[in-house]
């Protein structure tokens, strides 16, 4: 850095401005002592890329906005037309609400109307007040003002009811700049929405402090390069959008522990020092064409000599360092003129005439116009400020007021402004930025993902804000317990059964700037967790958080998430359990245990994970119209309440419950609810037990019924082979109804022979709350299906029996029950911790949807019992019927037909055994069926909208229910509900209306990228 000549008293800095010469070297800068900071601090400054930056020579810097020949002509126009007072007037950027009352709108206006401000920047208030006030305020400007606005994270920093983007260190944590870049982007549509010019961003500090109280989040990191890479990124997002970007705080405000909010933080770095952290990201912005840079009011020695004097108002550091030394010639703004690092070393109007002749342009919230504008013209008349000096300023405002467009000023139009602020594709840049940010700076043992789900996991929350979304995605993987208690011996009894700890640390994002450090007792419970039990620790705020944690060594899994929002909640949620790898890098460092830049990819999982319809290529506007189909069905009394799921690549899109759970109570239907799936059964509990003995070649394609289970050798059904059989093509019976041989055919009430209102010896097949079947009366049932006759013609015909059937064979081939078989080999490690038989063993009835007011068998409201009649008297274990599910478990297992037989890491069945098993083996007979998959109809009526691929495959359920996956789209889709209730007799208008069939339509039509 050249060493200028450091102006000791006011005469002179103020003579160098009329003058405006260049600065003369000096050999022996005043020196000063380099300041004591912690290791972080020390670890940047032994940093290898702490080089020297050479900016490439002026002329090749790049430009967002060249200057036109009508550029010029507008401007000299303007200002040849301009009065002195005007002229002053563009001078001034002042402060403006949109929540404030008439006084102080009237202020302003009296600002724009009689003295003529060049700009506003607005604070507080809401997008429709603020257009309105905008429209206003220009329409009483000779010369359109630029707006202004601190939108470092996006317009929500300032204005309610729109977007916030992640905070800053949250983005330096992104590998990938084009996704900042989009974030850029997406800033200066909303910023240009609202009629702002400059969003006050992006921050160029570099956070080597980490006691900064007014940086902190609003820093890209520690390590000037990361910040300098995700500032250019940002800034081209913007200024390619026509939004003018400011760079801030110059000349680095990132070495702070106080705020220049309230009081003059000193900087006590060396010039050498400056050069090479603070400086470089300034030097590499302005070669990549930053419009605009703000000085911050700081005390720095090494730059300014005169003790307490402003870095703001120092022509030391505006003209000499800024515009001399590193060649910027755009736009200079002061940080805000009523803060206390400037206002309590100078007042109202003498602090804005030091401002600007120190080389600022624009005067950012002058507290008093009216007397800074006068002491400006006194100045003057003084010949203390020049024509040159004055038209220097205010023609470069004019010129990016042509920039801006404000030669062809419109106002902002109401219509629509508020989706034109929020449009859907921003939470999925949401999701995509917290995907690529969220860091594992830990993973011994490689406790992450969570691969193994039979085990017990806990959660244990710290901190003082929310934790709803972390913990529903969590539970939405597998069983995890929430376990609160603040007496940690307490806390540690009932941890005991768990083998993994959970430990969320989560602190508001709207208190940003508070300390985020961990409490005494929090670090406490935290070192008892982890002497005891595997500890996963997530933190939901500053990475600086965790520098007081007493042993890292005892702590196998740390994430930093860096916010608590429930994007970030859900994201990290989904990186616990393997949707998602962790991909993002930390960009400060934490004491002297984890460093910035560290970050440990880990393993993605193909689990089913979370995001919005916009980030698999779906319009979330269309698939708004299932609602419409939904309420149609509970308004037509088709089905009192529903559950609908809708997955794309591997992304849940779409999940909500409609209704209640029953027409006249008031118990509305919640995702985590359970329904009977009626004869999805066949297909998530029977159907993947089957491919797996199938996979093992304990039975092949044209294995016999008789060979299967020799209780048929000898029957009419003893030569169905197995493909016939799961292809529903081996001329069985639709059904038998079981149960009336058991019932008074009379009163339809259960006979004494076969049952017993209370569990006894011989009677333990419960049916109903009292009502248990005889334990031999499973071999009636399948004698009637052996000795039941077969349809005249070969042609395809549903049955009830195969599934029966298969029930019989795989408990005899496996030697286990078919509701053991179905969660070992599937349900624990699929995360299906919602799917089971006999519900009420585990779940209270409350969460379960009743099916029935039963009037004919069990004569009582069918709640938590499977409706199946022959399923029931199993003692709810049917092939064909008894699984009760919600709608994100169901889409769990169709997750893992659609790959081919993998999911979490495991591969079930080959992929092989998946095709011979979706396969359609008796198309040219008219069967659309594949090996107990239903499929889209050949002709005529079938399952499906008729708008999927025949690649696709499913099963709908007497209950009201549908579970249907396309390979080809990449979709699942799950709809369950009780259209059952109250009357089973009734009609399915749920069917002749085709509900299922028309969502399954809209989401075909929703699909955006093909």
């Amino acid at each position: 850095m050249k060493r200028f000549l450091f102006s000791i008293g006011l005469c002179t800095g103020l003579l160098f401005l009329i003058t405006n010469c260049s600065s003369s070297k000096v050999s022996n800068p005043v020196p000063v002592s380099t300041p004591k900071t912690e290791v972080i601090a020390n670890q940047v400054a032994e940093q290898p890329d702490n080089e020297t930056y050479i900016p490439i020579p002026k002329a090749d810097r790049k430009n967002f906005f060249p200057e036109t020949a009508l550029e010029t002509h507008w401007v000299d126009s303007i200002y040849n037309q301009m009065t002195f007072d005007e002229k002053v007037g563009q001078l001034f950027m002042v402060a403006a609400y949109s929540n404030k009352d008439t006084i102080h709108t009237n202020a302003v206006e009296k600002l724009v109307r009689d003295y003529k401000v060049g700009g506003l920047i607005f604070f507080q208030g809401g997008p429709m007040r603020q257009a309105r006030l905008t429209n206003n305020y220009q329409s009483m400007a000779k010369v359109p003002m630029f707006i202004g606005i601190d939108a470092e994270w996006g317009l929500s920093m300032r204005i309610d009811s729109t977007f916030c983007y992640p905070f800053n260190m949250t983005l330096g944590a992104i590998k990938d700049l084009k996704l900042v870049e989009k974030v850029g982007v997406s800033l200066a549509k909303e910023s240009k929405r609202m009629g702002i010019h400059f969003n006050f961003a992006p921050v160029l500090d570099i956070n080597t402090n980490p006691k900064n109280p007014i940086i902190g989040y609003r820093s890209f990191g520690e390590n000037k390069v990361n910040v300098t890479e995700h500032a250019i990124a940002l800034m081209k997002g913007a200024q390619g959008q026509g939004v003018f970007s400011t760079g801030k705080h110059f000349p680095g405000h990132g070495d702070t522990e106080t705020d220049s909010h309230s009081t003059l933080p000193v900087v006590n770095a060396s010039l050498d020092h400056l050069e090479k952290v603070e400086l470089y990201p300034y030097k590499r912005m302005f070669d990549e064409g930053l419009v605009s840079v703000m000085v911050a009011h700081l005390n720095i020695p090494s730059l300014e000599p005169r003790e307490g004097y402003p870095t703001s108002i120092s022509p030391n550091v505006v003209t000499n360092l800024l515009k001399n030394e590193l060649g910027f010639d755009g736009l200079i703004f002061t940080d805000a003129l009523n803060m206390k690092g400037a206002s309590n070393f100078r007042k109202p109007g003498d602090i804005d005439l030091e401002a600007f002749m120190a080389g600022n342009d624009i005067l950012l919230f002058a507290e008093n116009v009216p007397l800074a504008a006068e002491k400006i013209c006194m100045a003057y008349q003084d010949s203390l400020i020049s024509d040159a000096r004055l038209a220097q300023s205010v023609k470069k405002i004019l010129r990016y007021k042509f920039k801006a467009g404000l030669n062809k000023y419109k106002p902002i139009e109401g219509i629509n402004l508020y989706s034109d602020l929020n449009p859907k594709s921003n939470e999925s840049l949401q999701y995509e930025l917290y995907e690529n940010a969220v860091t594992v700076v830990k993973n011994d043992g490689n406790i992450l993902p969570i691969k193994n789900l039979n085990q017990k996991i806990a959660y244990v929350k710290l901190g003082d804000d929310t934790n709803s979304s972390f913990v529903t995605t969590l539970k939405k993987y597998t069983e995890v317990t929430e376990v609160s208690e603040t007496n940690i011996d307490t806390l540690m009894t009932k941890l005991i059964d768990y083998e993994t700890v959970i430990i969320g640390y989560h602190k508001s994002d709207k208190t940003w700037w508070k300390s985020p450090e961990l409490t005494v007792p929090e670090l406490q419970i935290i070192d008892s967790i982890a002497s005891k039990k595997k500890v996963i620790i997530d933190c939901f705020a500053k990475p600086y958080s965790l520098s007081r944690i007493f042993n890292f060594a005892e702590i196998p899994g740390v994430i930093v998430s860096y916010q608590n929002g429930d994007i970030a909640q859900q994201v990290s949620a989904e990186l616990i359990f393997g949707a998602i790898g962790a991909k993002g890098l930390l960009p400060v460092s934490i004491n002297n245990t984890l460093k910035a830049g560290d970050g440990i990819t880990t393993q993605k999982l193909n689990r089913l994970g979370f995001a919005t319809p916009e980030s698999v290529g779906m319009s979330s506007e269309k698939l708004k119209q299932i609602e419409t189909y939904a309420q149609k069905a509970i308004d037509g009394k088709m089905a009192p309440g529903m559950q609908i799921l809708v997955a794309r690549k591997g992304k849940v899109i779409y999940q909500k419950s409609f209704g209640k759970q029953t027409y006249e109570g008031d118990v509305k239907v919640k995702n985590s609810d359970l329904y009977d799936v009626a004869s999805v059964t066949k297909m998530v509990a029977t159907l993947p037990n089957v491919m797996q003995v199938y996979d093992q070649k304990k039975v092949a394609l044209e294995t016999t019924l008789g060979e299967m289970l020799p209780l048929f050798k000898g029957s009419n059904k003893q030569k169905i082979t197995f493909k016939e059989l799961l292809s529903h093509y081996g001329r069985m019976q639709a059904w038998i109804p079981f149960y009336k041989a058991t019932i008074d055919s009379t009163t339809k009430l259960p006979l004494d022979k076969y049952y017993r209102k209370m569990y006894s010896e011989g009677f333990t097949k419960r049916v109903s709350d009292s009502l248990y079947l005889r334990d031999d009366y499973h071999d009636t049932i399948m004698k009637q299906i052996i000795q039941s006759p077969l349809i005249d013609k070969k042609e395809y015909r549903y049955s009830d029996f195969t599934f029966i059937i298969l029930k019989q064979y795989l408990e005899r081939v496996m030697g286990r029950h078919l509701d053991e078989l179905a969660t070992n080999n599937f349900y624990k490690s699929l995360g299906m911790n919602n799917t089971l038989y006999n519900p009420l063993t585990r779940f209270d009835k409350s969460v379960i949807a009743p099916t029935e007011i039963d009037t004919y068998f069990r004569h009582d409201v069918i709640q938590g019992y499977v409706h199946d009649m022959e399923a029931a008297m199993e003692d709810g274990v049917g092939g064909h019927a008894g699984i009760f599910s919600n709608a994100m478990d169901i889409a769990k297992m169709m997750q893992m037909y659609l790959q081919k037989g993998n999911y979490g890491g495991i591969q079930y069945f080959s992929e092989a055994t998946f095709a011979d098993f979706n396969t359609c083996w008796f198309c040219t007979e008219g069967n659309r069926r594949g090996l107990g998959f239903d499929k889209p109809q050949i002709s005529g009526a079938g399952p499906t909208c008729g708008c999927v691929s025949m690649s696709s495959f499913g099963h709908t359920g007497f209950t009201g229910t549908m579970a249907w996956a396309d390979p080809e789209t990449d979709i699942v889709y799950v709809f369950l509900s009780n259209r059952t209730y109250p009357d089973s007799n009734l009609p399915n208008k749920l069917s002749k209306e085709n509900i299922r069939e028309d969502i399954q339509k809209v989401i075909q039509d929703a699909i955006i990228e093909k």
